[in-house]
């Protein structure tokens, strides 16, 4: 009997503990906390967005967010951190243009692969550039700009080689003929300070940062690069309506999981970002940085995805043309 009693208990055990992995196993994603690496410094743009976005997901997943910043290499840094990371749906990045884009054409030796080495997750803002003139250039209007440009040297300031703000710069020359002298800056920051006090004549900035100083009529915004004009400067006129569709530059971000993520949780997590973007405080808060949201067809993975394709082909023979270089 005991020895009867041994193998049954042994049974019960077994199963027991089958049970228990077999329920393990179908505990449901997320189980712990996420990591979103954003790739630039804290309080940036692509910061405050991750965190605005990450906290309301967080509330949908029932799991922490953390943001991590992984600074260097114009955000290659983060983006290669997370191309390397497990595809366990624990670590994703928030990258942009510049991660996902121009990286391609920007440096010869890329550890990844902007169109290989990830899981398109989400489109999650964009928001357009604003070009801008120091208060003493006697110019009102975009053609203003070129016509001045063409007669006198002016020099135009970025946050340094291959952001955005210099792409931008060489997507004007391009399609204006101007020859504005490119000065590279470390950050936007410094940049608008120096244009501010007048060292440089013309700077391209987001909207998200410039609008408090146009607002504040300390800097004449010339036009937005968009085909729309921006809700947060609804005054200044884009360069469709001045007559310069070609200059059209959009800054954006997206989440991208490393290669390999299974779809059912690139689904999860698309799912938990578009709820956040209907969230009414979230779009608030979006509203106030002067970021849009995109459109609901805009937010698919496979949107992103064409999205990145298409960007690569745009920026990638530009940056070629200019010989330029992030090494």
């Amino acid at each position: 009997m005991n020895r009867l009693n041994a193998v049954f208990g042994a049974v019960v055990l077994a199963v027991s503990l089958a049970n228990h992995g077999a329920a393990a196993q179908a505990q449901p994603y997320p189980t712990r906390q996420i990591t979103i690496v954003v790739p630039f410094a804290a309080g940036g743009p692509t910061d405050v967005l991750a965190r605005v976005l990450g906290q309301r997901m967080s509330q949908s997943l029932g799991q922490s967010i953390m943001i991590e910043n992984v600074t260097g290499a114009g955000g290659t840094l983060g983006a290669t951190r997370v191309a390397k990371a497990a595809p366990d749906g624990y670590t994703l990045v928030m990258g942009n243009l510049g991660t996902h884009a121009a990286s391609v054409g920007l440096y010869k030796n890329l550890p990844y692969n902007p169109r290989t080495d990830f899981e398109p997750v989400i489109l999650a803002s964009t928001t357009p550039m604003v070009l801008l003139a120091k208060k003493d250039i006697p110019v009102k209007t975009l053609q203003d700009v070129i016509a001045y440009a063409h007669a006198h040297p002016l020099t135009c300031g970025s946050a340094g080689v291959g952001s955005i703000s210099h792409l931008t710069l060489l997507l004007l020359n391009k399609v204006a003929k101007t020859n504005f002298q490119h000065v590279p800056y470390r950050g936007l920051s410094q940049t608008m300070n120096d244009l501010l006090g007048g060292q440089i004549d013309i700077m391209f900035d987001q909207v998200i940062s410039a609008s408090p100083h146009v607002l504040a009529g300390d800097a004449h915004a010339i036009a937005v690069t968009a085909p729309a004009r921006a809700a947060a400067i609804p005054d200044v006129p884009t360069t469709v309506e001045a007559g310069l569709p070609e200059l059209e530059t959009i800054a954006w971000s997206a989440l991208f999981f490393p290669k390999g993520t299974p779809k059912a949780i690139v689904e999860r997590i698309n799912a938990a970002a578009a709820e956040a973007m209907r969230d009414e405080a979230v779009a608030a808060q979006m509203a106030k940085l002067g970021a849009d949201l995109p459109a609901p067809d805009a937010r698919s993975p496979d949107a992103l995805a064409k999205l990145v394709r298409s960007e690569i082909d745009k920026w990638v023979p530009l940056i070629a043309s200019a010989e330029i270089t992030a090494n």
